[in-house]
């Protein structure tokens, strides 16, 4: 066997995805909106065109935001005064709105980092090594801290430590930077089963059908006699080399339980038909679905339905770590003994703003967030 498998991967975006930076923009510091799309500010090239000599006017620049110095006429294709120009705008024009920055490199491009696949990759690898081992969820398994809550199961299942994990033999590349043209302005809004939308949020996302390119890696020598004589040797290769086939039975898992959820949902036919469709999916053994990015929710970052088969085990980890302040119990006709556990009890969506029979705004639910398709080809 070779030392190592190498493997180009094309990551295609069915939905919007947001990876945040970690930064909000402020409207009118950092954007402003015009003709239904968002300009962000270059401030340095703005700032740079003003005559700072002045004292009066520079005294005057000092109070101003960066949106009042614009005129009409900066507002064409290829002004200096802008970094880019998206699609779409935030539906929040006042005094403080704020629109959540995608992450990009140096030169504005959005790219996919390596960290962000590889995470999402380890979230189903282990919900799948969980039910192949048979664990059961424990309390005294738990770690004190929220932050490393599942610290021991995740050494039971990856390895005892840093050097003995199993995805240390998994190398993800960021990949390759797209054009800012693949990013749009998304409003978002938290849904619960009565079909009520709350908690709105404006980012930046990539556009559904873009495509991010970048490697992926499978280090064989880690799973050998040298990595033994050497006391490096990790185990679960075998869950590496079907990789695609593991992902793919998580994510249609995942499909079949949300598609559940939003058929209950008031307003959610739309994505319970989308789910139901997302599991129907033929991939195989190099293509999978895969859930990336900010919204993807509790699932796609813990080992989600594996913890739900315990009530008690549920209960105390929602009190314990303060996981939700709605109740998360179905007791409509049940006895205290068999009331479910009903985890978690909202939803993130894309909405869609139109106008009811009187004109009024409204928002409906209209794509769930971070759906990519994943494509793996190895090299010869």
């Amino acid at each position: 066997m070779a030392d190592y498998a190498l493997y180009d991967v094309t990551v295609t975006t069915i939905t919007p995805v947001h990876i945040g930076s970690g930064r909000a923009l402020l409207h009118a510091y950092d954007y402003v909106i015009r003709n239904g799309r968002t300009w962000r500010i270059n401030e340095d090239a703005l700032l740079d065109a003003q005559n700072v000599e002045d004292a009066r006017l520079a005294e005057q620049l000092a109070r101003s935001r960066p949106a009042e110095l614009l005129k009409s006429g900066d507002f064409r294709e290829g002004s200096p005064f802008f970094r880019y120009v998206l699609l779409g705008a935030p539906r929040s024009e006042g005094e403080g709105a704020q629109l959540r920055e995608q992450i990009k490199d140096a030169f504005d491009r959005p790219y996919l980092p390596g960290s962000t696949l590889k995470g999402a990759l380890r979230t189903a690898l282990g919900w799948y090594a969980w039910g192949q081992r048979k664990l059961q969820p424990e309390s005294r398994l738990l770690n004190r801290d929220r932050r490393f809550a599942a610290q021991q199961y995740e050494q039971m299942l990856f390895g005892s430590d840093p050097n003995h994990d199993l995805l240390r033999a998994l190398q993800v590349s960021d990949s390759e930077a797209l054009g800012v043209d693949r990013l749009m302005v998304a409003n978002a809004r938290v849904i619960n089963r009565r079909g009520e939308l709350k908690a709105p949020i404006e980012m930046e996302v990539i556009r559904p059908e873009s495509a991010f390119r970048l490697t992926l890696k499978v280090d064989h020598r880690l799973f050998s006699r040298w990595a033994q004589a050497h006391r490096l040797q990790l185990q679960g290769g075998e869950l590496l080399e079907r990789l695609p086939l593991i992902v793919g039975e998580h994510a249609r898992h995942h499909c079949a339980r949300e598609a559940a959820w939003f058929s209950k949902a008031q307003g959610g036919t739309r994505i319970a038909q989308f789910y139901q469709q997302l599991a129907q999916t033929k991939t195989g053994e190099r293509r999978f679905l895969i859930a990336l990015g900010w919204g993807t929710g509790w699932e796609n970052k813990t080992f989600g339905t594996r913890l739900l088969a315990s009530r008690d085990f549920m209960q105390r980890i929602l009190r314990d770590y303060r996981l939700s302040r709605a109740p998360a119990q179905d007791n409509a006709g049940k006895s205290n003994a068999v009331r479910d556990i009903l985890f978690p009890t909202s939803r993130r969506v894309f909405v869609g703003a139109g106008q009811d029979a009187q004109g009024r705004r409204v928002e409906t639910p209209q794509a769930a967030p971070g759906w990519c398709l994943v494509e793996m080809n190895r090299r010869t």
